[in-house]
């Protein structure tokens, strides 16, 4: 095709834009309606997917030792826990660390609660927090590490704790949302798409009378269909960019009305920087292809005359 034609086609599709502007403005509302609600919920499942990730996160597995364990049965076990291939990383926290720890998660009741106990008087004992790559091997790693204790005669390890049997429930609550999640995104995608493209339908519908005409002086499909396909992507292009531009607008601003008043530390929500590619090249994406496959199914129904 020569640089003269293409150019040609691009002004035509640029005219039938403006020239049609009411049918052009219907078009661009529809989609930018039908991927704003797309984009919310992609935002939703984004976040709940994260939340998912933290709340896993957090999963830990607890090695409580012996009260009688040296310093040379600590270090054996801190290797050999830490030498595992899926263990992430290996604390030592040692029990006036752990009286500390206890001090502070009980809060106001702690003088109450534990009046009598300090350092000479010590009811814990020594302990491990083990971390893990992946939170659903933590069960796997718990019984590799009472695989340790047992192969020991001396028995250094009093218990291994990772909340056993609620971990694998929420394992599947977590799994349970992502699916959901997912489901529903491909949902409002594919509805998204039939409604935009009726949309551009009723709107090449209005202009059949058009395409017949130049048909019938010798227009070939090639030079009728270009137009409204450089047509379609305009509308497609600008709507969709324009629903992506309103929706990260909208985030920034919701991440700075939530940043201090979620109150958890572990909640928090995904980064701007981190969404707003994905959702900008999808949105786009979508909506310019659905303009331009709209255009064109639609324009291909009368090019037979």
């Amino acid at each position: 095709m020569k640089f003269r034609t293409i150019v040609r086609h691009i002004r035509e599709g640029v005219r039938n834009v403006v020239r049609n502007g009411w049918m052009s403005f219907a078009s661009a509302s529809s989609i930018f309606i039908s991927l704003f609600i797309l984009g919310v919920f992609l935002l939703l499942s984004l976040n709940v997917n994260h939340f998912a990730q933290q709340i896993e996160s957090q999963v830990q597995i607890r090695v409580f030792l012996q009260l009688n364990a040296d310093q040379t049965t600590i270090d054996k076990l801190n290797n050999e826990i830490g030498n595992m291939v899926d263990v992430k990383s290996v604390e030592y926290v040692s029990k006036d660390a752990g009286l500390d720890l206890l001090r502070k998660s009980l809060g106001e009741d702690a003088d109450y609660l534990l009046e009598g106990f300090d350092e000479t008087n010590n009811p814990l004992p020594d302990s491990f927090t083990v971390e893990v790559f992946e939170p659903k091997t933590i069960a796997d790693v718990a019984n590799r590490i009472k695989a340790i204790n047992n192969s020991d005669a001396t028995k250094p390890i009093m218990n291994v704790k990772y909340g056993q049997g609620t971990v694998e429930k929420l394992f599947k609550a977590t799994d349970a949302v992502r699916n959901v999640g997912l489901v529903i995104v491909i949902g409002l995608a594919v509805t998204a798409m039939f409604l935009i493209s009726n949309t551009i339908k009723v709107t090449i519908l209005n202009r059949r009378r058009e395409i017949g005409i130049m048909k019938l002086v010798g227009a070939t499909n090639a030079f009728i269909r270009w137009p409204f396909f450089i047509e379609g992507a305009l509308i497609g292009f600008s709507a969709s960019l324009l629903t992506a531009i309103v929706l990260l607008y909208g985030y920034v601003k919701l991440i700075a009305m939530t940043k201090f008043d979620l109150g958890l530390a572990m909640i928090t929500l995904v980064e701007y920087h981190d969404v707003a590619f994905l959702l900008t090249v999808t949105l786009v994406g979508i909506g310019t292809l659905i303009g331009v496959w709209g255009s064109t199914i639609s324009v291909r129904k009368y090019l037979k005359v």
